[in-house]
């Protein structure tokens, strides 16, 4: 069984989110997400989400290409959850390029970027709320 991973907020999910899901269980059989944590999100990325982590993680456990949902804590917990979860491939949108390449040569994961939907993103949905 080749087993994925892929880590995210996943805030206001969206069809952007569901493309990068579908796309990211196609190259295995096995999805693990790791969410990020309410703590996490603001601790280390400075951020607060609109719906709680038990939400998040709600809905994205009823998303059919997800298999399970994990939570992420900390920016240094893949090397662990790759082995932990035996996974095969590690999944990042492309805004991440580059940043976890480091992945390939620590574990025996491969490490793929996918781009991103370019019409759509949390970020935008956010934006556009506020300004109507």
């Amino acid at each position: 069984m080749k087993r994925v991973i892929t880590y995210g907020t996943f805030d206001l999910l969206h069809y952007g989110h569901i493309e990068l899901l579908k796309r990211a269980k196609a190259l295995g059989d096995y999805l693990v997400v790791a969410l990020s944590t309410d703590e996490f999100n603001w601790d280390s990325k400075q951020k607060k989400s609109y719906f709680s982590y038990e939400k998040r993680k709600k809905l994205l456990e009823a998303v059919r290409y997800v298999d399970l949902v994990i939570p992420e804590e900390s920016w240094d917990q893949k090397e662990k959850d790759i082995k932990l979860y035996q996974i095969d491939t590690f999944v990042m949108g492309d805004d991440w390029k580059g940043k976890f390449d480091y992945l390939r040569d620590d574990t025996d994961a491969e490490v793929i970027y996918l781009p991103r939907t370019p019409e759509i993103s949390t970020t935008r949905i956010k934006t556009d709320l506020n300004s109507k």
